[in-house]
Formats: structure tokens, C-alpha cells, sequence
């Protein structure tokens, strides 16, 4: 029974380390054990840069999904034909207009009249010390935009897009001190009979940027338009990413009846063009979002609004996920707005929630939201008293091993037990190692004996073992981690630490609890006991500072129980 349990505890360490190297492959465009075969994964190749043909297609219904078209790295792509002059003149002479506020520094292009440049000033870029968190961009390294247009009906004439040179209606650029808010203006040339105005309203101190969509018919007869709005990204990780964990990138959709539903980039590449996207795609509520390790962007609606939610493959490595709204007849010299909300931030998971249903959901804890997120709470209760994120981290690990106390002390005894009569079983293998059905039977009697359970100081921990891994993930995930410090040379829990004190000491006590544990009958599985606790530290040494933390202070109470439960049964240093 010895044997069985150092074996599932070895299965459970090889499976890890199978599933580290199945998730690197995976990181790095190889092909998975786990998935199909692809030929070139989204992931592993850099942004085309090139000219896609304009593909921005009359809708076939309400509910028809368009083929929107996002500019690729750097190039914008060719409009489609324009109804006046005007707009190619416009759209020739692109203007970019930066705003600043205490938060933000947007630039908008006049092509499209859509941010192309998003900076997060109170965000500090950990791969460019000195500069700020980048999210949207479009540069020859990276494409990540927000964009909105009109889609003309089945057989109207082409309507204002985000291609659609516009026009910056000069004002304030900056969010003067005192002021509250900020607005920027952009309108269209006549297209098709119709003008397009979008309105951006930024606000002192938030995320949130107000859009408002304005259509107007300048024409002598009735439109029946479509509004889209879209995030387009690429599918390369954000730079910097870590090879040894894994978080999601990509597009994310919510409503009441799916709830929330990522959407990988792999599973858009392999889709094909008549296949049913596999979310859902029509609701009057939900919201698209565009999701990456700490930062998320999100389109919003108002309530009731009908939408249809589509995701699509725009060009090599370059991806959509959007809603389209239709706004209904629009009589000739009138007028239709739409109010949509674009957030661009950190996914800091209150104000996420207050902001719209489900969107917390975009900070990604894994398969462990259930225990994540009281877990958060806690956290962030822990944080309102200590000020400090690094101590609330260890406040809490505290707490957990507070309550899960009598069910650890259960398995250290256990341990300690085992311990105990490892001598007896060492020599009795040795005296009966050529029969080993005996020796099952004598190690069995010696087990009744002394009422030891081989199996008692495994189980206590499988039981704990989905509560840690779920505050693993909410360490890794919480952006509250980034920039905040702990003590002395950890001036940042979402960094390695810069000196690898923490991992040296996490490896010492993982090596310690070894010790103060049984050792195993098998000399072979006696030196791979030592063996794991090295290799699992190696990644430690590139973790987030405070997911060592957290590690190393649950290592340090359970060395601490386990050694006063191994001195009151008489079994310490044996």
C-alpha cells in the first residue's frame, strides 16, 4: 500500500510536468496531444502586413453576419468605391488626433474616425520599463483596434465604414483640470446618401469611453442600415508572456442564455466558411469582448438592444469578433443614434461587474471560477485592512490553513505513523524481497497493527488541493498583482522576483517537507522523492513573485504543523 501511494503521487508529478510540456508545444505552434493537427497555428506567425481586398458586403437579412474589414499592420486597406469625391479626399489625408486624459492617451485616425492607439497611463509596460501598457495598436509588430461602421441593405449602395475618411470637429484634446469629461467628434462625407457621426465622451478617472453612433439620411429616399461594432486583434500572445503558464487570449461573448463563451483563435482558424460558429449568435443583451492576461477591451450595448454576435477570420492571423445591429428604416432627411460603451483596461473585477452582467467573467480563473472568486473576495477584504497586497496574500494562505487544519493535522499524523514503522517495512522487504505475496501479507499485518492507512495522508490533500490551485489562478489572474509591492525587493507581486530569493526559499522547504516525510521502501522512488521538489521549483524561478509567495508561506505552515505533529509522536529525525 506503500507503494501504491508513492506511485499515485509520482503519476500525479509526471502528469503535470506531461501536461507543462503539452502547453509549451501548444505555445509555440506544435501540434497538441490533446487536438487536431493544424498546419500553421494562428499563434506562431507575425502579422501581414498587406492590403486585403475591401470586403464590407451588403447584409442578406436582420440577421446576416457581414464580412467586416480590419486595416492589417500598418496598411490601411482600400475603401470601397465612394459615393463623392469628397470622401476620397478624405480618405487620402488621414489626420491623427490625440487625446489625453488622467487615465488615457488615445489616438484617434480620421480614417474611420477609430482609436488606433490606446495607452493605459497609470499602467506601467513590465517589458518596456519607463513606458505605458500599450492595448489597441496598429504597428508592423501588432494589430489590435477597436472599429464601427454601417452596413448598407441587400442591394443599397456602400454606407460610411470604419474605412470612410471623416472629419475631426476641432476641440478640446485634453481633459482640463476640474473638468469631468472630455468629447471628441468625427463626421463622414455623404456615402451612399447617408452620413455617419461618432461621438466619444471620456470620463475623468475611468475606462469607460461613451460612443455615440449617429446616422443621418441626406438622401431623397428611405435606408434600411446595419451599425457593426468589432475588436480585431492578432492572434500572437501579448508580449512578454510566460512559457511556464498559460492564460487565455482571444475573443470573448456574453448573453443571458450562453453566458460566457471564449473563443479561441484556433477554433475561428479552422472554422469554415459555411460552418456554424460555435457561439451563440443572436440575443437582445450580451456584450464581445477581446481578452488578454490583466487587460480586456469590450463593446457594449443598452439593454434590449437586438444584436447579432459574430467571430471571423479576417486575414492571415488577424481575427474579429463584433455585433451587428439593425437600425431599422431611416426616412429620408432623418436621423438614428445608437449609444455603445467601449471599455479598454485593466480587468479589475469590481468595477467590471457594476459596469455590465457576466463582464468579470473576462478576468480568466480557469476551471476554478466557483473557489476563485470568494477567494478574490476575500482577498480584496483582506487588502482593505493590511494596505498591503503581498501581506494580504499571506494573510489569507493563513486563513486557509486555519480551516483546513484538522484535515491536514489528519494527514501528518498519517505521515507521521508511516514514518514511525518505515524501519519494520525497510527490513521486511529486505528479508522478503524474493516473495512478494508474503510480503504484501506481512506489510498488510503491520499495517492493522499499528492502524496505519497508507493511502491517510494522501487523500486530506486531494480534498484541499482545488482551493489552492483556484488561489493559484487568482494570483496569477488579478491585475491588482501588477506594479503593487510587498517588501523590501519585491517591488512587484506580478514579476519574478528580480533576485530569486523567494524560489531559492520555496525550494529549501519544499526539500524540507521531503525530509520530515516517510521514506520510501523503494530506493528508486526514495530518490525521485528528492527529485520532484527540484524539478517542480525550476519553475518557480520564473513565476510572479506573489504566486511564490503564496507558495512558500503554504510550505512554511505545513512544515511548521508537520513538524510538531511528528514531535509529538516521537518521530522527528528519524
Amino acid at each position: 500500500m506503500n507503494d501504491i501511494r508513492r506511485t499515485l503521487l509520482w503519476v500525479v508529478f509526471s502528469m503535470s510536468l506531461f501536461m507543462l510540456w503539452d502547453g509549451w508545444q501548444s505555445y509555440n505552434g506544435k501540434p497538441s496531444l490533446f487536438g487536431p493537427k493544424t498546419s500553421v497555428p494562428a499563434a506562431s506567425v507575425g502579422v501581414v502586413v498587406g492590403t486585403p481586398p475591401a470586403s464590407v458586403p451588403a447584409a442578406t437579412g436582420a440577421a446576416a453576419v457581414p464580412a467586416p474589414v480590419a486595416s492589417t499592420a500598418g496598411t490601411p486597406t482600400t475603401p470601397p468605391p465612394p459615393a463623392s469625391a469628397s470622401a476620397s479626399a478624405a480618405a487620402a489625408t488621414s489626420v491623427k488626433v490625440t487625446i489625453a486624459t488622467d487615465v488615457f492617451r488615445v489616438t484617434l485616425d480620421s480614417n474611420g474616425g477609430d482609436p488606433v492607439k490606446v495607452e493605459l497611463l497609470q499602467e506601467a509596460d513590465h517589458q518596456n520599463p519607463g513606458q505605458n501598457v500599450v492595448v489597441f495598436e496598429r504597428s508592423d509588430k501588432r494589430v489590435y483596434l477597436a472599429q464601427a461602421g454601417l452596413i448598407a441593405a441587400p442591394g443599397g449602395a456602400p454606407l460610411p465604414t470604419h474605412l470612410t475618411g471623416m472629419q475631426w470637429v476641432p476641440g478640446e484634446r485634453e481633459l482640463k483640470p476640474g473638468a469631468d469629461e472630455l468629447k471628441v467628434r468625427f463626421e463622414s462625407p455623404e456615402v451612399g446618401g447617408a452620413k455617419l457621426a461618432k461621438t466619444y465622451t471620456f470620463h475623468r478617472n475611468s475606462y469607460v469611453v461613451d460612443v455615440k453612433l449617429e446616422v443621418v439620411n441626406v438622401s431623397a429616399a428611405p435606408i434600411t442600415p446595419q451599425l457593426y461594432l468589432q475588436l480585431v486583434r492578432d492572434g500572437n500572445p501579448p508580449e512578454g508572456e510566460s512559457s511556464f503558464y498559460f492564460t487565455f487570449t482571444g475573443p470573448a461573448i456574453y448573453d443571458e442564455a450562453a453566458k460566457f463563451q471564449k473563443v479561441d483563435f484556433k477554433s475561428i482558424e479552422k472554422r469554415g466558411p459555411s460552418e456554424k460558429p460555435d457561439h451563440e449568435t443572436s440575443a437582445d443583451n450580451g456584450w464581445i469582448a477581446m481578452v488578454q492576461h490583466y487587460f480586456a477591451s469590450v463593446w457594449l450595448l443598452p439593454e434590449k438592444t437586438q444584436r447579432e454576435f459574430f467571430t471571423r477570420k479576417i486575414d492571415n492571423n488577424l481575427y474579429a469578433v463584433g455585433m451587428i445591429v439593425p437600425l431599422g428604416i431611416v426616412d429620408a432627411g432623418a436621423s438614428k443614434a445608437l449609444n455603445a460603451t467601449l471599455f479598454v483596461g485593466p480587468q479589475e473585477e469590481n468595477k467590471l461587474s457594476a459596469l455590465a452582467p457576466g463582464l468579470e467573467l473576462v478576468k480568466d480563473y480557469g476551471w476554478f471560477t466557483i473557489l476563485a472568486k470568494p477567494l478574490f473576495w476575500l482577498l480584496t477584504q483582506l487588502h482593505a485592512v493590511l494596505g498591503n497586497w503581498g501581506w494580504s496574500i499571506v494573510a489569507l494562505v493563513v486563513l486557509l490553513k486555519i480551516a483546513f487544519y484538522w484535515l491536514n493535522a489528519s494527514a501528518y499524523r498519517s505521515m507521521a505513523k508511516m514514518k514511525a514503522i518505515n524501519p519494520r517495512v525497510m527490513a521486511l522487504r529486505e528479508r522478503l524481497k524474493d516473495k512478494p505475496q508474503e510480503m504484501q501479507q506481512e506489510m498488510m499485518r503491520i499495517y492493522r497493527e499499528e492502524k496505519v492507512n497508507p493511502l491517510g495522508g494522501c487523500l486530506p490533500i486531494f480534498v484541499q488541493m482545488p482551493f489552492f490551485i483556484a488561489l493559484y489562478w487568482v494570483l496569477l489572474s488579478s491585475v491588482e498583482m501588477r506594479n503593487a509591492p510587498w517588501i523590501l525587493w519585491i517591488h512587484d507581486l506580478s514579476a519574478p522576483d528580480p533576485f530569486f530569493i523567494l524560489p531559492a526559499l520555496m525550494t529549501a522547504t519544499s526539500l524540507l517537507q521531503t525530509w520530515l516525510n516517510p521514506t520510501p521502501p523503494d530506493p528508486v522512488q526514495a530518490k525521485m522523492m528528492w527529485i520532484m521538489p527540484l524539478a517542480f521549483s525550476v519553475m518557480f524561478f520564473f513565476f510572479p513573485a506573489g504566486l511564490v509567495l503564496y507558495w512558500l508561506t503554504n510550505n512554511i505552515l505545513s512544515i511548521t504543523q508537520q513538524y510538531l505533529i511528528n514531535k509529538q509522536l516521537g518521530v522527528v529525525g528519524k
